[in-house]
């Protein structure tokens, strides 16, 4: 997990579920850092949103054991 790495987004405020698989590397706002909008790297462990999509992005647990909700994916 790191905070604030350079790499190359592909993609931002994702909100479809099929867009994000396990394995994944992302960037997620956690729900204390909503306000702040510090963003937190880390690979998709488990998928939570259970909905096709979601308003506010789709809910996922990273490998590091944080949940929080997608807002970008990455490629290194």
């Amino acid at each position: 997990m790191r905070r604030g790495a350079a790499t190359q987004d592909i993609s931002m405020n994702i909100r479809n579920r099929s867009e994000i698989s396990p394995g994944l590397r992302v960037k997620v706002v956690q729900k204390q850092d909503q306000r702040k909008g510090a963003l937190t790297e880390g690979v998709v462990r488990d998928i939570l949103t259970k909905s096709p999509h979601h308003p506010h992005g789709i809910k996922v647990r990273l490998e590091s054991g944080i949940v929080g909700r997608v807002k970008e994916i990455l490629r290194s």
